[in-house]
């Protein structure tokens, strides 16, 4: 059994981009995660430590993302899934990126990757 915590739209500013003008300025990007898990044990101690922290999870990739300075959104999207899967023991994940604003006349354009632990 398989269950999925899920966090959406974790908006980070962050350096992102192949042009010129994108080196010099932070850009907003979003996040949106579904982490792999069992919650059964969880669910029945009613803990913290029992489960998946997406708080934790959270903090984790504000504080990589701000810091990264990737060209491109598929670098990013790789080593978020990475950080996910080594960091957190999660045996998959799924991730989204949306780079907003990226082709003129598009509301949202991005990737969505998946990757498992092994």
């Amino acid at each position: 059994m398989t269950d999925i915590i899920y966090l959406n739209d974790l908006k980070i500013d962050t350096v992102i981009g192949v042009f010129e003008w994108e080196r010099r300025i932070k850009q907003t990007i979003s996040i949106d995660l579904e982490m792999a898990t069992d919650i059964r044990k969880a669910a029945q101690s009613d803990h913290i430590d029992d489960t998946l922290n997406y708080k934790a999870v959270a903090k984790r990739l504000i504080s990589f993302v701000e810091e990264s300075r990737f060209q491109l959104v598929e670098t990013l999207a790789e080593q978020v899934a990475a950080i996910i899967i080594e960091e957190f023991d999660v045996p998959r994940v799924k991730v989204r990126i949306n780079k907003k604003g990226a082709v003129r006349y598009a509301g949202d354009v991005g990737i969505i990757i998946e990757r498992s632990k092994g």
